[in-house]
């Protein structure tokens, strides 16, 4: 059996009196696209570290590609790529000059140097601007260059903060299609932290969420929410002069929680999908006829949002 990319078992990092990151447990696999999910101060930043060797922990195993990060640091650097949400890159120097200076940072052969930059630019479609300085480009320019300099040594995982932070819905849909190529066709490991919901849950195969510094889900966005018991809308289509006589019927059901009225049809949240039958039960009692009652899973974001909730109401207990 393969091992995984990423292992974590029990890690806790704390700086002084704030416990940063509380008995962290995960496990990601190799060449899985895993988004790494909270708020500002969940932990996050502090995970990447710790799983880069640049941090200790107080506590815990971590496994990168079966090294420890504590101690084989250089090791797991030299086998990872990672973009930081700031590229950092030398904007006085073109792009030839920016990745052939983090070459030798990386440690590159000196004879591969030359050839690895010419791929990377040409694989990130940036080779017909090599020679120009990088402060004529554009931001999704910039992107892409500091997602070819974390490449550069081709990397096995790749831990990406924010990728497509303040890009424009273009440039932000070219550095997706790069993320899925990297992961799909070549098999690498893409550990992908953002802010973007709605981008997670395009690319990623799994996610977990981080609260406080804690674990609070991780699994498939469908998988959560059945886990958490997300709330559910439905689409309802009855015959147009039973309208009224469905909205009252069915909002007397205790997991009923909104009917809200949208041209010719009825939009239902409910507590969760153990309740749509009893939707149709009462509307066939009430002789009412229905043409259909359609479910819209939970997005991400109302997963995350609903684990947040519940964050902070054991917060507050």
């Amino acid at each position: 059996m393969a091992l995984p990319a990423i292992h974590l078992q029990e890690v806790t990092r704390r700086f002084g009196a704030t416990t940063a990151v509380d008995k962290l447990s995960l496990t990601v696999e190799a060449g899985e696209i895993f988004g790494f999910l909270g708020h500002n101060g969940a932990g996050k930043t502090t995970t990447i570290r710790l799983l880069n060797g640049v941090l200790a922990a107080d506590g815990g195993v971590i496994r990168v590609l079966g090294l420890d990060p504590g101690t084989q640091g250089s090791q797991v650097r030299a086998r990872s790529g990672v973009l930081t949400e700031t590229p950092s890159l030398d904007e006085r120097l073109t792009a030839v000059d920016n990745l052939t200076y983090y070459a030798d940072l990386y440690g590159v052969p000196p004879g591969q140097v030359r050839g690895r930059t010419a791929a990377v630019l040409e694989r990130f479609e940036l080779a017909d601007r090599a020679g120009e300085k990088v402060g004529g480009y554009s931001k999704g320019m910039k992107q892409r260059l500091a997602l070819a300099r974390a490449f550069l040594h081709e990397p096995e995982i790749l831990f990406l903060d924010e990728p497509t932070a303040g890009l424009d819905p273009v440039a932000a849909q070219e550095v997706g299609r790069m993320i899925r190529h990297l992961s799909r066709d070549e098999g690498r490991t893409v550990f992908l932290c953002t802010h973007n919901l709605v981008e997670a849950q395009r690319l990623c195969d799994r996610v977990a969420v981080m609260e406080r510094g804690r674990l609070a889900a991780v699994g498939t966005p469908r998988a959560l929410a059945r886990e958490i018991g997300a709330e559910m809308r439905y689409t309802l289509e009855v015959a147009a002069d039973q309208r009224e006589t469905a909205r009252r019927e069915i909002a007397l059901l205790p997991a009923v929680k909104y009917v809200e009225t949208a041209d010719a049809e009825l939009t239902l949240t409910l507590s969760d999908r153990e309740a749509a039958p009893e939707v149709l039960a009462r509307l066939l009692a009430a002789k009412v006829r229905v043409y259909a009652l359609t479910p819209h899973e939970s997005s991400l974001e109302d997963i995350y949002m609903a684990l947040h909730r519940q964050g902070q109401e054991r917060g507050m207990q």
